[in-house]
This record gives structure tokens, C-alpha cells and sequence, in this order.
């Protein structure tokens, strides 16, 4: 039997009714969501993504996502439209309820039903008994972020870390020792110079602060600013904002780009900027400083080079990351938090209590290594 036609249960969990549409090697011409009450906009983030690829879409609506009966006869009075078959179920969304009733129609008529393994992104086919077989890495992040309720993703054009960029900050990371303390000086100069000629004042001299004039020098050789005197100017905003801190995030950057192919991650952007709408709440504005889609997954990573003066400011940035994470993520996203200061021991138990994992100071000079271990299954 051909099928042509694809019925999913909508639900909070959207990318199980994702991945099996897009898989070149399952995908329909035809979508039938079957929608509750309180489903209507997850089911309208998921119509703007298939219907550019092709896909035609119908809707079949329910009252009462608990009325295990109503529920049936709906999905029996859509299957009398297929009497030559060609409808496939997908069982993994919807409430149990749903699930169970779709499931049973289903059977009772004789038509193909799958599941989608949520943590082996894997489709098992309950009916017939055919072997499983592993879904294609198709989602971009553009999708996954818009199935999640994003009403505007703005990802940069692609772009890598120039290699000045990159020669500085691995001499940075190298000896982080050395300028650990003098690179939080760097930070405070690029935010006093946020004025319209990108210039501030450095009070100390190359003798009394040697490790500030050698970090002023790293810089003005990668092309970012010019001293004259004891005068910094920043070459532009963007040179402001990497002196600011956004030297770890290039790096960490730099860093997942390289293993992109050997961890098959399949797409990744930095500085990216979600809009949401929540119902009946003002627009709402996330900020992600790396984001990536690695088997079908969210991965986020937050980059911070703030020192925390107590284990609130800790706590603050490891909830604001979970959050995003459960937000945009769903039950199968996972977060990073890199950080160039350590974390006290209360925030560091929390992050594990969060499961986020966490790389700092120190542990920067690994990163690779660390990102490779977080990208992995059981990562």
C-alpha cells in the first residue's frame, strides 16, 4: 500500500510530527492534523512548515481530547474517506486518550500505525510489523524553533570565525592564567566605550598593568581596535561587542563549527533572536548566543564571561537557560552553560540538578573535548 496521507495528533511535543513528514523516504502529500481546542496554534506552527514544502493540510477537529468516543468517531468518519487505505497514524502526540482511540480506529480498519521513539529519533511500526527504521537529520533550526511557537526567527547569514578571530581567542583560551583577571578589565573598557566614536580611556600605563597592554595588543594585532596614547577605539560595534565578552561565544563557535561533520550536527547559528506571542501576553524576545540541531535535537549554549557575585547571579543564569531550553526545546533539548568565571559549589549542584552541563576557566582548554562528550547520545 502506498501512503499518501499522514494523520498526527497534535500536541505540546510538535517534533515527533515533524521529523517522519520531512524523511524524504516517508513523506506525504497530504497531512490531516487531528487538532484539540488548546492545540490550535501548535497546530498553525505546524501547518507554516509543511505547507512550503508541498504538503497539502486538513484539519480534523475535536471537542473534547478526553472523550476517548467522540474521538474515535471523528477518526472513523475521516478514515470512511480512505476506503483504498493510503492513511498512515502517526500515534506519538496527542493526550493518551487520543492516542489510544486513533490507535484502535487504526486497527480496527486495517491501516498502517507508527511511533516515534523520542530519544533514538527512531520510527517503530506498530502495525504492520515492519523493521524500524532511523529518521533522516533534516530539521533546521529555523523549523524547530518555529514548531516551539516562535513567530520570528532571525538567524545571521552563515558565516564562520574569521581566522584572526580565531588565533586570538585560542591564545586567550591557551593562557587563560595569564589573562583571566586582566580580561574582565577588557570587558569594562569595551562597555565604556559604547559611545558614537567607540572610544574609551585606559588609566593604567604597560608598566603598572603589563598583562592589560599585552591583551590590548592581542586585540589591535586581530584587527579590532587601535591604541593611541592610553586612547581605545574599537574598530566597530561588532569589535566593541567581541572585546565585551563576545570573544568566548566566537570561540565556543569556532569550536562547534569544527566538529559540525565528524558529530553530524546539522545546523548551527549564533546570535540568534526568537519573537514569541504567548496568548493574551506581550511579545516576548529570546536571545540565543548558540544554537545547534544535532539528531534531530535542540542544543543550546549560553556563553557568559561575568563574574558572579554570589550563587543568586549563578542560579538567575542556570534557570533563564532551562527555562529557554524546556521553552524551545522541548523534553528532548539539552543546554550548555560555558563560562569563563567557575561557579560556585551551590550553582554547580544545581546545574546538575537542571541538567545543564557546565565547562569554565579552566576547562575551556578542552572544550572540544567536552562539547564532543555533550553532543554524543548519552552526552
Amino acid at each position: 500500500m502506498t501512503i499518501s496521507t499522514h494523520l498526527i495528533l497534535v500536541s505540546a511535543q510538535p517534533i515527533p510530527n515533524i521529523t517522519p513528514i520531512l524523511d524524504d523516504s516517508l513523506r506525504p502529500q497530504k497531512v490531516v492534523m487531528l487538532v484539540s481546542p488548546d492545540m490550535t496554534e501548535r497546530s498553525q506552527a505546524l501547518e507554516n512548515i509543511f505547507k512550503p514544502r508541498g504538503i497539502r493540510i486538513e484539519r480534523c477537529t475535536i471537542d473534547n481530547p478526553w472523550d476517548a468516543e467522540h474521538i474515535s468517531d471523528r477518526i472513523l468518519d475521516l478514515l470512511a474517506q480512505y476506503p483504498d487505505g493510503g492513511i498512515a497514524l502517526n500515534a506519538t502526540g496527542g493526550t493518551k486518550l487520543m492516542s489510544i482511540a486513533a490507535y484502535e480506529a487504526f486497527r480496527s480498519c486495517e491501516l498502517p500505525i507508527y511511533y516515534i521513539h523520542p530519544e533514538q529519533d527512531r520510527l517503530l511500526w506498530l502495525s504492520p510489523g515492519k523493521p524500524a527504521q532511523d529518521l533522516a537529520d533534516c530539521l533546521r533550526l529555523k523549523d524547530y524553533l518555529m514548531a516551539y511557537g516562535a513567530e520570528k526567527v532571525e538567524i545571521p547569514e552563515p558565516a564562520g570565525v574569521a581566522e584572526p578571530i580565531r588565533r586570538l581567542t585560542r591564545q586567550l583560551i591557551a593562557d587563560i592564567d595569564r589573562y583571566a583577571s586582566e580580561l574582565s578589565t577588557l570587558n569594562y573598557l569595551a562597555l565604556n566605550a559604547d559611545n558614537p566614536q567607540l572610544t574609551v580611556e585606559i588609566d593604567s600605563g604597560p608598566q603598572s598593568r603589563p598583562h592589560l597592554w599585552e591583551l590590548l595588543d592581542l586585540f589591535e594585532q586581530a584587527g579590532l581596535c587601535r591604541i593611541n596614547g592610553h586612547s581605545l577605539k574599537f574598530v566597530d560595534a561588532q569589535a566593541r561587542f567581541t572585546a565585551n565578552g563576545g570573544w568566548l561565544e566566537m570561540f565556543a563557535y569556532a569550536e562547534c563549527l569544527g566538529l559540525k561533520k565528524a558529530s553530524g550536527i546539522q545546523d548551527i547559528a549564533c546570535n540568534i533572536t526568537i519573537s514569541r506571542h504567548p496568548a493574551g501576553k506581550t511579545a516576548v524576545k529570546n536571545e540565543i548566543d548558540i544554537g545547534l540541531i544535532k539528531a534531530n535535537r535542540l542544543h543550546l549554549i549560553e556563553c557568559k564571561t561575568k563574574s558572579y557575585r554570589d550563587s543568586t547571579q549563578g542560579a538567575d543564569v542556570l534557570y533563564k537557560l532551562d527555562s529557554l531550553r524546556d521553552l524551545m526545546g522541548g523534553l528532548q533539548g539539552k543546554a550548555m552553560l560555558i563560562s569563563f568565571n567557575t561557579l560556585d559549589k551551590s550553582s554547580r549542584a544545581r546545574a546538575k540538578e537542571l541538567n545543564i552541563t557546565l565547562c569554565s576557566l579552566s576547562e575551556l582548554k578542552n572544550l572540544q573535548q567536552q562539547l564532543k562528550k555533550w553532543l554524543s547520545p548519552n552526552g
